[in-house]
């Protein structure tokens, strides 16, 4: 069987070439691209996706990095996203960040080599040079639940603002004044939203934010337990503590339950992203939920237009307020702001 050497001989080229060639780089000559395009055929290097997508520009696979495997969100948000695009006759390779920026950077390198048609990408931060790199490339891309801003790349996202502000004057209708939050990393467009939010939602009613009251976390649950435990050091710790994540959420749960803490006697709980098992937790979580079946449909849509030549534009749906037990309410039942 050829390999990518004797392509590289028979085209008179350097291996590095063929490469560039077989990726679809724009750095390389037309005349060069067709001579090695001709060793391809005439070796038969065809490895069966390179093969079609020599044929016909597209290998019928979109590319998904997002920012946490393990975050439940992100896995129902992936399920849906496959769904759609085996609808629209497109297979998905899953690529998961776990928010590392390197290894998010990492996947759509991998992703890119291996000519999928499209990509969705939640970033894990927004500082990554080859992100920029791919989006001003013309590969067609499209941002799922974050963003980079300053890219000209459609966002697919739940706007939290409002539902943030329904729960913090739900909190004040039970009678809490004293509010904290568990915040994303500052580098991620999330978590600056969700804490902006709770700020601003909290001025509006007169209530203050001290520092004390802000923990920082990173999306993951281990965050949510050590600013949780933090809060609960101080002289007079808060009456509810709100994780800007599910998984920071859980974190503050078993943070909570280590010390003895009673939710929602002691100290309430509320979530943004809520989770199939928050209502059957002791007592069930009050939450935020996004729309994750609507934005991955949304996203995949956008993709398949921007690969078919077509102009998507942004889409941004409304998260909502799911109102539990968790942070006293008395009322057995669930209820949601819709």
């Amino acid at each position: 069987m050829a390999g990518i050497k004797d392509v590289a001989a028979e085209a008179g080229v350097s291996v590095a070439t063929v490469s560039r060639v077989l990726n679809s780089h724009p750095s390389v000559s037309q005349e060069a691209r067709v001579r090695v395009l001709a060793a391809v055929e005439a070796l038969g290097y065809r490895p069966n996706a390179v093969a079609r997508s020599l044929r016909t520009a597209q290998t019928r696979t979109l590319g998904l990095v997002i920012s946490d495997v393990l975050n439940p969100y992100f896995t129902e948000l992936a399920r849906f996203v496959e769904e759609e695009a085996r609808a629209l006759g497109y297979s998905v390779i899953i690529g998961n960040a776990d928010e590392r920026p390197d290894l998010q950077d990492h996947h759509i390198q991998t992703l890119i080599d291996r000519r999928i048609d499209g990509l969705l990408v939640s970033p894990a931060d927004g500082g990554s040079p080859l992100m920029r790199d791919v989006a001003r490339s013309g590969t067609p891309m499209v941002f799922v639940d974050r963003w980079m801003p300053g890219l000209d790349v459609p966002v697919v996202r739940a706007d939290g603002t409002g539902a943030v502000k329904d729960l913090v004057a739900h909190l004040h209708g039970l009678g809490h004044r004293r509010l904290a939050i568990i915040a994303g990393p500052a580098a991620t467009t999330t978590g600056n939203e969700r804490v902006e939010a709770f700020r601003a939602a909290m001025r509006e009613l007169g209530l203050a934010l001290p520092d004390a009251y802000i923990g920082q976390g990173d999306f993951q649950a281990a965050s949510g337990r050590r600013a949780t435990e933090r809060f609960l050091d101080l002289p007079e710790p808060p009456e509810v503590v709100f994780a800007a994540d599910n998984l920071m959420a859980l974190g503050a749960l078993d943070a909570l339950r280590a010390r003895g803490v009673r939710v929602p006697d002691a100290v309430g709980l509320a979530a943004f992203d809520d989770i199939p098992w928050f209502v059957h937790t002791d007592p069930p979580i009050t939450a935020i939920a996004q729309p994750a079946a609507d934005l991955a449909r949304a996203a995949v849509r956008a993709l398949a237009d921007l690969i078919e030549g077509r102009t998507p534009q942004s889409v941004t749906l409304p998260a909502r307020l799911v109102v539990r037990r968790s942070c006293g309410e008395a009322a057995p039942n669930q209820r949601s702001t819709w």
